[in-house]
C-alpha cells in the first residue's frame, strides 16, 4: 500500500479526534442529550448521544481543506465535502431535538444529488436521467442504512472504518481522495475507543448518517474512476444493505411503522441472545472482510463473472440471514 503525500497527518488527526470525543461526551452530559435504556434499545444505562460530530467535523475540515488547496479549486471533493457537512448538520440539529422523517430525507436526498451530479455529472439523456435517479436513492439509502444500523456498541463505525480502509488497501483512488480516505479512517481510530467495547458515547445522528454518506461516495467514486466494477461495489456494505433491506422489506410487507424505531435487526436480535457487542460486531466485520476480498478479487474477471460474484455474495448473505432470524426465533420460542 502506497501512502499518498500528507499521510503523516493521519498522526495528529487521531489524537485531535479523540480529545474531540472527550468534549462530545461532556457537552451532551451537560446538554442532556442522553439515550436512555429501554424495551428498544440495546444498553443497559443512560449513554450521551451525538459523539459522531468529534470525528465528521474532521472528516470535513481535512475534506475542504484538501479542495481549497488545489488551484483550482477541486470542485467535485469540495461539492461532496459541502454535501456531507449538511447531512451531518440536519443528524446534529435532529440529536438536540428529534425531527420527523421528512426533512431529514429531504436533505438526505438532496445531499446525495449534489454528490452524484459532483461525482458523475448533469445526465444527458433519458436513461442517465433514470440511472441518476437511481443513483441518488442509493447514495440516500445508505446513508439512513448506516443510521438504521447504528444500534449496539462500534458496529457502524467499525464499518465504515474497514470501508474507507479498502480504497487504501485495494490501491483504489488516488490523490486527495486517497489521502481523505485515510484521515478519515485516522478521526474514526480516535473516536472507537469511546464507542466499543462498551460505548462511553454514540455516535448519534451527526454521525451514523454521516458515515453512511461518506462511504457510498468513496464508492460511487471509485466506480467513477474505474477503479471498482459497479456491482461489487455493493460486496464492502452487503452486511448493512442484507441486514437494514430484508429487515425494512419484512416490516413493510408486515404494515408495521418502519421508519420507527424497533429491535428487529439481526444484530439486534444476537444482542438479545446474549451475545457481547463486540463479538456480534467482529462477526460483522469478518462478513465485510470476506465479502471485500471476494469484490477485489473478481474486479479483474469477465462482467459474468462479477455479476456472479456479487450474486452469490448477496444471495448467501440473505439466506443466512433469513435462517440466523428463524434460528433466533425458535430459541426464543422454546424459552418461554
Amino acid at each position: 500500500m502506497n501512502l499518498p503525500a500528507g499521510a503523516w497527518w493521519a498522526w495528529l488527526v487521531a489524537p485531535a479526534s479523540a480529545l474531540a470525543t472527550r468534549a462530545a461526551i461532556a457537552y451532551a452530559r451537560r446538554r442532556r442529550m442522553l439515550d436512555q435504556p429501554g424495551p428498544r434499545r440495546a444498553h443497559q444505562q443512560a449513554t450521551p448521544r451525538g459523539g459522531g460530530i468529534a470525528p465528521v467535523a474532521l472528516i470535513v475540515l481535512a475534506g475542504g481543506a484538501l479542495a481549497l488547496a488545489r488551484v483550482p479549486v477541486e470542485p467535485g471533493l469540495l461539492a461532496c465535502v459541502a454535501a456531507l457537512a449538511a447531512v451531518a448538520g440536519i443528524g446534529w440539529v435532529d440529536d438536540h431535538r428529534p425531527l420527523p422523517a421528512t426533512p431529514r430525507l429531504v436533505v438526505h436526498v438532496l445531499a446525495a444529488a449534489v454528490a452524484w451530479l459532483a461525482l458523475v455529472g448533469v445526465p444527458g439523456t433519458l436513461a442517465g436521467f433514470a440511472l441518476a435517479a437511481l443513483g441518488v436513492l442509493v447514495v440516500a439509502g445508505m446513508t439512513n442504512a448506516w443510521n438504521f444500523m447504528d444500534g449496539i456498541d462500534g458496529l457502524a463505525s467499525s464499518q465504515a472504518m474497514w470501508v474507507l480502509a479498502l480504497p487504501l488497501l485495494a490501491g483504489w483512488l488516488g490523490g486527495d481522495w486517497q489521502l481523505w480516505c485515510l484521515l478519515a479512517l485516522a478521526a474514526l481510530a480516535g473516536f472507537l475507543p469511546f464507542n466499543a467495547p462498551r460505548a462511553r458515547i454514540f455516535l448519534g445522528d451527526v454521525g451514523s448518517g454521516a458515515l453512511g454518506f461518506l462511504v457510498a461516495i468513496v464508492l460511487l467514486q471509485a466506480v467513477v474512476k474505474g477503479h471498482l466494477d459497479w456491482p461489487l461495489a455493493l460486496l464492502p456494505v452487503s452486511a448493512f444493505v442484507i441486514d437494514a433491506g430484508l429487515t425494512l422489506a419484512t416490516r413493510m410487507l408486515r404494515g408495521r411503522r418502519w421508519w420507527r424505531p424497533h429491535r428487529e435487526h439481526l444484530y439486534q436480535w444476537l444482542v438479545r441472545r446474549r451475545h457481547r457487542h463486540a463479538v456480534v460486531a467482529g462477526a460483522y466485520t469478518a462478513w465485510t472482510v470476506l465479502a471485500s476480498a471476494m469484490a477485489v478479487l473478481a474486479n479483474a474477471q469477465a462482467d459474468a463473472v462479477r455479476w456472479a460474484v456479487t450474486f452469490a455474495v448477496l444471495s448467501s448473505g440473505a439466506l443466512a440471514w433469513f435462517g440466523l432470524r428463524r434460528w433466533l426465533w425458535i430459541a426464543q420460542r422454546a424459552r418461554r
